[in-house]
């Protein structure tokens, strides 16, 4: 997968971070079988910036911890024609992923694990919503978190 990350946090995030984010990433689309040229950003910032964006496109004047972007619906689009080999080389771009480091560190304290298991729940959340999850229906909630908990726990960040 093709990953870019925006630290905007005036290097508040380390080095072994943005691997993590890397490397959780690459993990779950593996586990969701993407195509390798499929494209997405992650721009990292802090609570006011991301309270801006959270107001700007959802009317919630508050900080929160992620917001997702997805690119297109997924699954509504109109198929387009073309030979197999071309449709295959056309990246896929999901989306774009904003993370408060300051809500990482707030919920991390709040519910007792690292800061990076709190990244990486953060990030793999916000991916799973842009490849068309959501937790609006009970069944879908669980469908979510279950598959969510799963990549966690397999990549070796359990609460």
């Amino acid at each position: 997968m093709d990953l870019t990350i925006y630290d905007e946090t005036a290097g508040r995030v380390s080095e072994d971070q943005l691997a993590l984010i890397r490397d959780v990433l690459q993990f779950a689309a593996g586990k969701l079988s993407l195509k390798a040229n499929t494209e997405m950003s992650v721009t990292l910032m802090t609570n006011p910036a991301i309270r801006k964006l959270n107001q700007q496109y959802r009317g919630v004047d508050r900080a929160t911890d992620v917001l997702s972007f997805a690119a297109e619906e997924r699954g509504d689009e109109t198929p387009i024609i073309m030979e197999p080999e071309l449709a295959a080389e056309i990246p896929e771009n999901l989306g774009d992923l904003f993370v408060s480091v300051d809500k990482v560190a707030e919920q991390a304290k709040f519910l007792g694990h690292s800061a990076d298991r709190e990244l990486g729940f953060l990030v793999v959340h916000g991916f799973l919503h842009l490849n068309g999850y959501d937790h609006e229906e009970p069944a879908d909630e669980q469908r979510m978190f279950d598959l969510q908990r799963e990549i966690l726990n397999e990549y070796g960040l359990q609460r």
